[in-house]
Formats: C-alpha cells, structure tokens, sequence
C-alpha cells in the first residue's frame, strides 16, 4: 500500500473555498482510494483545518448511495422508479430531444438549464455548460436563488462586490456580524475574529435568532426578521444628529451626503426601535459604539437580503463605513463578498458571443414553480439540471413539484446522489465529486484563487459537466473549436483578461503551490482614497439609477411584504415571521443524505420562543404543523429562547423524502421576488404553528 497527496479545493457554496490536501492510497492491485482530507496549512484563510461538512468528504466520494451509471425512467414522475442505461443512449436520447424541441416551431427557448452552486468552479459550472447551452440558443437563467439582491444594492453603492480583506478582520477594534451566523457559515472568518477578540476587540452579532456566532459574541441584538435596513436608517439618524460622520470623508469621497443626511432624520430611535421591536436605546448606543471605534468592520452576509426589500437593505449598511469614514482603515469599511475582485476573463470562458441575436429570454430561477406551470410563450418542455436540487430548495415547493410532474416536460438531471429533483427525471447522469475533477476556484470569503487537481479517477461511470456538454455538443453537431477546449485549457482561459490583479499568476504556479492570492497588497484597503468602482467614482449615498427601476435614490425602509406591521390582515391569520437559516452541518441540501451529518441534525425541527409555544399549548419535543396559504410541512417543535418571540426558525435545507410528509419548509416560502436583483425572498414568511 502506498499514498500521495494531492492538492484540491472544497467547491461548496460558502466563502471560505478552502484549500485542501487530499490522501490517496493505492493498493498492490493497482485501485485507489481517497482515505482523508484535511485543510491546507499553508493556506492562509484555511489554516489547515475543515469544516463539520468537509472533514469527511472521502464518505462522499465513496458512499455507496452514488448514482453509478445513467437511469432512465420506468415508473410516473416523482416514483424514482428507474432502469440503467448506456451513456450512448443516454446523451443520444438528450440530444435528439433536444434538437426535436430546437428545430420546432417553439425553438430552442423550451429548454432551459437550471444551475447553482451546489459545485463552484470556474471549468465544471461557468464555462462548457454556458457555452452549450449559449451555441443552443435555449432560454437563459437568472441565477437568483441566494445572493443576487444583496449584490445589486451593494453595487448600486460602492460598486461591485468589493470589500475589507478578510484577513485585516483580526486588526478591528469593533466588528459587526450582521446577518451572518460566522460560526457555521463562514468558520474560517471566526479565526480572524477570535484574534481579534483576543487584542480587546468588541464583536455584536446583529440576527433575529441567537445562533452558535451570537453566543460567541459580546452582545447579541435581535431585530425582527427583514428590519434590518431600518436599524442602519436609525443608526445614521444618531450619527448625524450627534455630529459623528466623517464629514471631509463624505465631502471627498461621496455622491448624496446632505440628501441621505435629510432622510434619515425621519428614523428617530423610537421609530425605528418599533420596526424593529428592539430598544430604541440599543440604536443610539450601537450608533455611537460604531461612529466612534477605529478600525470598525461590518461583515454582512446573504440572509438578511432575503425579504421584499432585502436590496436596499444592503445598499443602506453599505452606506455606513462612508458615514463614518470607516474605509480609511485597512481593518475598516464593510465585507459582503469578494468575488468582485476577481477580474477573471468571463467572456473567454462563457463564450456569450455564441448565443443567436436577439439573445434568447431569461428566466428566473426564484421563480421555478411559475416558470413550469404558467410560462407559455413557449413553455418550457425541457429542464437540464446539474449543480442543484429545486424540489428541494426552491421556494413555493407544491408549485415547483407540480411542473416537475409534468409528463411533457423532458427533465435531465446531472446528480451524484438520488436528489428529491432526481425522483421525477427522465434521464439520471451520474456526476463526479470534486476529488475526481479538475478545476480552479475564485472565492467570494478571500483573495485566493485555488486549484483544484483530480485526486482519483471517476468512480463507475461518473462524469464531470465539462466532459458531459463536450459529449452533447459533439451529438448536437456544434463544430465551433471552443467545445473542443480541454479542462485545462478554460483554466488558462480564466487568467487572461490582463489585469493588474492577476499579474503573476498562472496555472503552472497554482499546480505547484495549490493556491495563489491576487496580486494586491497585503494591507489591501480599497475605499481609502476613494476610488469607488461606480461610474461617479463615489460612493453613491445617492444612486441617481435607481430611479429608472422606481426605486429611491436615496436609501429608504423597505418593509417586507409579510410582517404583522406591513400586513397586519395577513398576519392576523399567520402571526409568526419564518426564518431557514443554513443548517449547522448541511450546505443548503448537499450533504442532507450523508450518515453523520444526518446524525448531527438529528430531525427537522422549527424553534419557537416559549412565549408563543406557551400561547399555543406547544411542548418541546412535540410534532407541530406549519401552514401558511401556499403550504404546510410537519416539524419537531424545539422550544427555546434562541428565537426570539414571534419568530419561528427552522434550520434548512432538509431533503423532501427526508421529512415528514416527503415535503419540506419551502411548501411555504413564497415566488415573490427582492425589490432589486430579483432575488429570493425565503425570509419573508408568515406563518402559523399549531400542534399535530
């Protein structure tokens, strides 16, 4: 027996894109086989440890629950009864289906492919697959379903998705987690944080539930789910009423500063402390805490921008390190993604120059269950489906499951387990992990890129995205030379768009070293001397743009649409705002099948604040119902004064044959979408709780 370690990447959907460092040991006979992984110690955001849902990431590359071959459906939709086939036949019946559908009358905007990341990467989910799917003229996707309103606000003010270096968080004095539960979602940051914590800093966890981040912290603030906006209103009320901006900042460095100083002063602390159902006291002190603290960072994170007004939002506490002039510090300003420092070449790797003119239309994938039951100019009749699982995860799930059923519609599904989605497909593919593919990895936690090398060879008769569109495309009679591009050639494709962030690094230096952290300095500030990346060059306290969306300039309170203040009719029926913060120990629904992370969750379980179950005659331990008008799904009620009265939490995402019932918490969610970037709005639900 020998072994060999190989250098990889977690492609999972969460900040921190740790590097890692896989062992393989291969046997006299010649078979390999993954046996550990751990974190990359030279790796300066990874630190040389995992996560909960990595460590044992050879259990999943070796379940025996993978899909092994193709699978064709034998039964009716949503059976999962299913019979192998050859991949021959499987592409060949793809291929036909869809050419029948792109030489019809409807053409080639009835099929539509539905991704997100359930596997980051540069070569398996942003560059053959768009190509294909590009050169086929099929319907586009607005990748929707988590981060897109956030990041319209946040560029709507600073303008793009730049922010503090992760890696000045341990200098801080005062940091602010808002919407974020670090501990779970973003482990590698806490390390920084602790640091911090260490030389006397101050950390406040601002989030409607008392997660594992806020126990960790020094103060915890509970506003009221979607409310957040509001409290940053308030807090800019407070420093400009007390004199604490940094008014040469503002003057220099910002677009709007007298208009946003006028709005403001309608949310006075006893406003907004009703909005918020918080102390109006907590709004002066955290006002003044922040104004008055260097360095001050505020890390903010996707969960807060997922309710009617979840964009402005964002655009609100983007506006305050320009306030208080909190960019001047390299441990200041504000973090909510850094993929926008990534100047990667996109147009190489997506090639959307092969698409037919006028551009096919776009549909959003917030919005699945209407796109499948009500789009009919044309319809959809067919749904390719790699990198996610939208019986399980998209919102209003009785109306999604209902267009899956659809004997009309031709579902592919490209998986490595048998999903929720997988149970209604027509033709199942079976996908390679991570360790049996090659990749390189941008990260929207740090500065790093990271490659990603293959540590095994694909186990059964597992295949990657790139390889499996290389084969459609070939079926499909697409002779264009880009199809042709092998995995490592689209990895040098990414490095080409010549800028000074890339300078020095190429694919030969990722492989030898794993990683390599773009070319900016190590006390990267960006905002310092302004510099804004918005067409005035400042930070756009008045965003003259929005305007054209009918949206206001200046940043305002958007209430959610389900609130007992924005709704009190609805709410008289629903009194309790439903969260589904990420689960401990899955990532959105990967890992949801796997033994010890399913041994960690225990049961699907919603926490309610013993005053409401009290009102309700609901003990702890007892199975309880969840309704609204779009739904209801069945749960463990966990009593417990980490929800704070009047909201009810439910980790997610669980798998639907998981659950009881076979349905999960998003039966309740609702289609309507943020008030910019067209996001998802899961944390804008009303709900009632009643014992089964």
């Amino acid at each position: 027996m020998t072994s060999r370690t190989v250098r990889g990447a977690c492609p999972h959907d969460c900040p921190d894109t740790c590097a890692m460092l896989v062992t393989v040991e291969r046997a006299a006979t010649g078979a390999e086989r993954v046996t550990g992984v751990k974190g990359n110690a030279e790796h300066p955001p990874t630190r040389g440890f995992l996560c909960t849902k990595v460590s044992n990431y050879e259990q999943r590359t070796h379940s025996p629950d993978r899909v092994k071959t193709p699978l064709k459906r034998i039964g009716a939709k949503g059976e999962g009864r299913f019979v192998p086939i050859t991949w021959d036949e499987a592409l060949d019946e793809i291929a036909s289906r869809f050419k029948q559908l792109a030489e019809s009358d409807e053409g080639a905007e009835t099929i539509l492919p539905y991704s997100y990341a359930g596997t980051l990467g540069l070569v398996q989910s942003q560059s053959m697959d768009r190509r294909f799917f590009h050169r086929l003229g099929a319907s586009l996707l607005d990748r929707t379903i988590c981060a897109s309103a956030g990041t319209a606000g946040y560029r709507a003010t600073i303008g793009a998705s730049v922010g503090t270096d992760p890696e000045r968080f341990s200098e801080a004095r005062l940091i602010i987690l808002w919407g974020t539960n670090t501990i779970t979602s973003n482990v590698h940051l806490w390390t920084q944080i602790l640091e911090a914590k260490k030389r006397g800093a101050r950390v406040v966890c601002i989030d409607p539930r008392r997660t594992r981040t806020a126990d960790a912290s020094d103060e915890h603030i509970a506003p009221l789910p979607g409310t957040d906006g509001a409290l940053g209103l308030g807090m800019m009320h407070v420093i400009f009423r007390d004199g604490l901006e940094d008014k040469s900042y503002l003057d220099e460095h910002c677009l709007g500063a007298d208009d946003l100083r006028e709005q403001v002063k309608a949310f006075t602390p006893e406003r907004v402390a009703e909005i918020c159902g918080i102390e109006a006291e907590t709004v002066v002190r955290l006002a003044r805490e922040y104004a008055t603290t260097r360095p001050a960072v505020i890390r903010i994170n996707y969960g807060m921008q997922r309710h009617a007004g979840g964009g402005m939002a964002t655009r609100t506490l983007a506006c305050l390190p320009a306030v208080v002039g909190a960019w001047r510090d390299a441990a200041g300003g504000i973090l909510l993604s850094t993929s926008g420092t990534f100047p990667l070449n996109y147009t190489a790797l997506e090639r959307p120059d092969l698409m037919p003119t006028p551009h096919p239309r776009t549909l959003n994938m917030s919005a699945l269950g209407d796109v499948l039951t009500e789009v009919d100019d044309p319809p959809v009749r067919a749904l390719y489906v790699y990198g996610s699982n939208p019986a399980a995860i998209a919102p209003e799930q009785r109306k999604v499951l209902q267009g899956l059923m659809r004997e009309d519609l031709f579902l592919v599904v490209h998986e490595i387990f048998m999903t929720d989605t997988c149970d209604y497909a027509d033709i199942i593919l079976p996908a390679t992990t991570q360790l049996e593919q090659f990749d390189i990895h941008k990260a929207y936690g740090h500065l790093y890129l990271v490659l990603n090398e293959p540590a095994i060879r694909p186990l059964h008769e597992a295949k990657c995205n790139s390889d499996v569109f290389r084969l459609l495309a070939a079926r499909m009679n697409f002779n264009d030379a880009c199809f042709r591009d092998t995995d490592e050639e689209i990895a040098r494709q990414a490095l080409t768009s010549n800028h000074k962030n890339l300078d020095g690094i190429t694919l030969e230096g990722l492989r030898e070293k794993g990683f390599a952290r773009l070319n900016l300095p190590e006390t990267f500030a960006p905002f310092a001397e302004g510099n804004f990346l918005t067409a005035s060059g400042k930070c756009e306290l008045r965003a003259d743009a929005l305007t054209a969306q009918g949206l206001p300039a200046v940043p305002d309170y958007i209430a959610p649409r389900e609130s007992a203040l924005s709704n009190p009719t609805l709410a008289a029926r629903f009194p309790l705002a439903l969260i589904t913060p990420a689960a401990h120990a899955f990532c959105n629904s990967t890992f949801g099948n796997l033994p010890k992370q399913l041994k960690m969750e225990a049961a699907p379980f919603v926490e309610i604040n013993p005053h409401d179950a009290q009102a309700r005659g609901i003990v702890d331990g007892e199975n309880v119902r969840l309704i609204n008008e779009r739904g209801a799904c069945e749960l463990k009620a966990v009593v417990t004064l980490r929800a704070r009265r009047g909201v009810v939490v439910s980790p997610s995402v669980w798998w639907n044959k998981l659950s009881p019932g076979g349905v999960n918490v998003n039966q309740l969610a609702s289609q309507a979408l943020t008030d910019m970037g067209g996001g998802a709005t899961f944390y804008d639900t009303l709900v009632e709780v009643k014992a089964v």
